[in-house]
């Protein structure tokens, strides 16, 4: 290492997983480094070279002592100079992989620490890109971030969403910012042959959820001729994929009047529009009303928020998701379909497997087990994470 490096030193205490850390976490927590008034003075987002217990340089970490996450590793060599520079060479390593995946560019760009760019996701949208700066670093450098980005993509609109409440645990407040350019309507999105309508300003997270492309891909795979049901729709992504795959018919239920106004307008956009209905309201109430209509359905989706958004809440989450399971399964009809996700971190598979087919059995209904399905490969996982694979959708068929 260049010993006159301008960047503060932070070292590991005898309490640190320092194998961990060189075989790939990306972590390093606050009671895992030496801290004194000195660490404790530094700036959120500030860089500095991580030391083990020997001195050995580890890297370049971000530091941030207002929170429990005190390194976030950014380059695992300790000359390496995070700038712009570094930044596109990151952003172009991500891009590559993309253009391989999708003849469009509408994918998730950057999936945080899966793309070494800790606590970041970025979302591309055509023309316009949405940077989620979720850690401190990010915040500080968002605008050689955003130059960046355009450099390496051509993007012309770049929106700052700053309203993730992970940032709190960052110490970062809330507001959304364009950064670059000009948004005055939803951007129409094409996937699966559908068309959904991206509100990148005004809807959830990014405005569209990229991470279910493959998973709305099988649902469609089961829909020539169906009745479709799609709970928790936002704007339609299980709906309108499983119109574009032959479904006779979807209704979309969500609590979001402006949800599912876009829902309807990509119905529309696609050609589906007299096959597509809507119908507001608390996707448990709408479930137990369905159920008292003796409705029927070929396939149901149900695709809730993060029920378990921390581990606090992974005993209320798991008994929400077996709810969810037990209200929707009499509503498919035999030989039918049943779609169940999740988005929480702290509830892994085997946890959410096991409340689904619960409430399944709960219903009264057997079942079969046919699909396992995860994020699509725009948003890789970083291997020493378990964090960063949150996504699960299991499709079961009933009898």
């Amino acid at each position: 290492m260049n010993m006159s490096s301008p960047l503060p030193i932070v070292r590991l205490n005898a309490k640190a997983e320092a194998r961990a850390i060189r075989h790939g976490f990306p972590w390093v927590y606050a009671n895992e480094v030496v801290t004194d008034r000195r660490t404790k003075a530094l700036q959120p987002g500030a860089l500095a070279v991580l030391e083990d217990l020997d001195r050995k340089p580890m890297g370049i970490v971000t530091v941030n002592p207002n929170s429990k996450i005190f390194c976030r590793i950014m380059d695992r060599n300790p000359d390496a100079v995070v700038d712009q520079a570094w930044l596109t060479a990151r952003l172009e390593f991500a891009l590559a992989h993309r253009e391989r995946l999708f003849d469009a560019p509408f994918y998730r760009l950057v999936h945080a620490e899966g793309d070494a760019l800790p606590g970041v996701i970025i979302d591309r949208f055509g023309d316009t890109a949405v940077i989620q700066p979720n850690a401190a670093w990010s915040e500080l450098m968002i605008n050689e971030l955003a130059a960046a980005l355009m450099a390496v993509t051509g993007v012309k609109n770049v929106v700052k969403n700053g309203t993730s409440r992970v940032r709190a645990l960052e110490g970062l407040t809330e507001e959304m910012v364009v950064l670059h350019g000009a948004l005055d309507a939803p951007v129409p999105v094409t996937m699966n042959g559908a068309t959904y309508m991206a509100d990148i300003l005004g809807g959830q997270k990014t405005g569209l959820f990229f991470d279910q492309r493959p998973n709305h891909a099988f649902a469609a795979s089961l829909a020539k001729g169906a009745r479709v049901l799609d709970v928790f729709s936002h704007v339609g992504g299980f709906g309108l994929a499983a119109l574009a795959g032959g479904a006779a018919s979807a209704l979309a239920v969500d609590s979001s009047v402006p949800a599912l106004d876009l829902a309807v307008q990509g119905a529309a956009a696609s050609g589906f529009a007299d096959q597509f209905t809507t119908r507001k309201g608390d996707a448990f109430d709408v479930l137990t009303a369905l159920g008292e209509e003796g409705a029927q359905f070929d396939v149901v989706v149900c695709d809730p928020p993060a029920f378990a958004p921390s581990k606090n809440a992974l005993e209320a989450g798991l008994r929400a998701y077996e709810r969810v399971a037990r209200l929707a399964a009499p509503l498919v009809a035999k030989g039918g379909y049943l779609g169940l996700c999740s988005c929480s971190h702290a509830a892994d598979l085997a946890k959410f497997r096991k409340a689904s087919s619960n409430g399944i059995g709960r219903a009264g209904r057997a079942s079969q087990l046919i699909y396992t399905g995860g994020a699509g490969p725009d948003h890789p996982l970083l291997p020493q994470l378990a964090e960063s694979g949150y996504l699960k959708t299991l499709f079961y068929r009933l009898d």
